[in-house]
């Protein structure tokens, strides 16, 4: 073959090669592998976050498969399946104000529209790190900057901030991250594995008891029952669509369960689906509507463990001990 013909056929597979190298190119198309940047002030992600997103995107929004069909615990990254939980401050003082937050798109836009899950279209979970002060509020949305308000009363200590949502026709999301108050902070030890929870009230004194399974790595039902003086409640009232509603929170990392109420008579026994992935204590939140107001009692649930191995004694529980908020605060907004 002569020397020009050899160049000819030399350029030729050349530019062959760069066709099918741009084609693939545009099928895979861009790689977004910059962290999104937060708009008009909002706080940006954590490193910590980055590197939960990499390790952990299926356990994140709460859909990654587990041993035995148990959904892994979600809400451990404030960064998942292209949406971030921007937070406008990481700070904040001390007793009752304005939590301020935006959930971000891959193109750093807010997010506006949700599926509405139990009457909402976003749960948030706002709870200090000793698993103390559970606040489950219901913010509103400002549609013209994407900011979600709600107001929340915290203590001194670190708080994660756990917002559970579902962008509208996509799978339900659980994004959580931290915020710091300042003060004098002491901390508080978890209760030992108790299934039995008192609430004295100003209408009397509430009896609420857990039962069922909770070994690890099964799914599991397990069954609330309330009592008031000793009676019976079986005139428990809607509450976000459901009877009752169960928040089971990991120790440690704080990892988020999501638990299902199933369809029942108002009490007082209510079903609950739900499932613990690994041997960990984990410590629910049992919120229910009677006579008018909500309460909240809570759990210490120790799977794969043996029962006790808490250092302190469960204490009688009181509104005061474990301040909650709930969505007769959503007009505070």
């Amino acid at each position: 073959m002569s020397t020009p013909v050899r160049v000819v056929a030399f350029v030729t597979a050349l530019a062959a090669a760069f066709a099918v190298a741009w084609g693939g190119g545009r099928l895979v198309g861009p790689l977004d592998t910059e962290p999104v940047a937060a708009h008009g002030g909002m706080a940006g992600v954590s490193a910590h976050d980055e590197q939960a997103d990499a390790a952990g995107r299926g356990a994140a929004d709460g859909h990654g498969a587990h041993a035995a069909g148990v959904a892994a615990a979600s809400g451990l990254t404030a960064r998942a399946d292209g949406l971030t939980l921007a937070l406008a401050d990481r700070t904040l003082r001390p007793g009752r104000q304005r939590l301020d937050f935006r959930v971000l798109t891959s193109s750093g836009r807010p997010l506006l529209d949700y599926t509405r899950e139990h009457e909402k279209d976003l749960h948030l979970i706002v709870v200090r790190r000793d698993l103390t002060g559970f606040q489950h509020v219901h913010p509103t949305l400002d549609r013209s900057t994407g900011t979600w308000s709600a107001r929340v009363r915290l203590t001194p200590g670190a708080w994660r901030v756990v917002a559970d949502f579902t962008p509208e026709d996509r799978d339900g999301t659980t994004l959580a991250d931290d915020v710091a108050v300042a003060g004098t902070f002491a901390p508080a030890d978890l209760p030992v594995d108790d299934r039995t929870a008192t609430l004295r009230t100003d209408q009397g004194t509430y009896t609420v008891t857990l039962t069922g399974d909770t070994a690890p790595g099964a799914p599991t039902v397990l069954t609330t029952r309330i009592e008031l003086d000793g009676e019976p409640v079986t005139d428990l009232e809607p509450y976000l669509g459901a009877h009752v509603h169960l928040v089971a929170i990991r120790a440690g990392d704080l990892g988020y369960l999501h638990v299902h109420p199933e369809e029942g008579a108002p009490g007082p026994g209510i079903d609950f689906a739900t499932g613990f992935p690994e041997p960990a204590t984990y410590r629910l939140f049992l919120d229910f509507r009677h006579r008018g107001t909500v309460r909240t009692v809570a759990f210490t649930v120790a799977s794969g463990a043996a029962r006790g191995d808490a250092t302190t004694e469960h204490p009688t529980q009181h509104p005061s001990q474990h301040p909650s908020q709930h969505e007769e605060d959503d007009h505070d907004h």
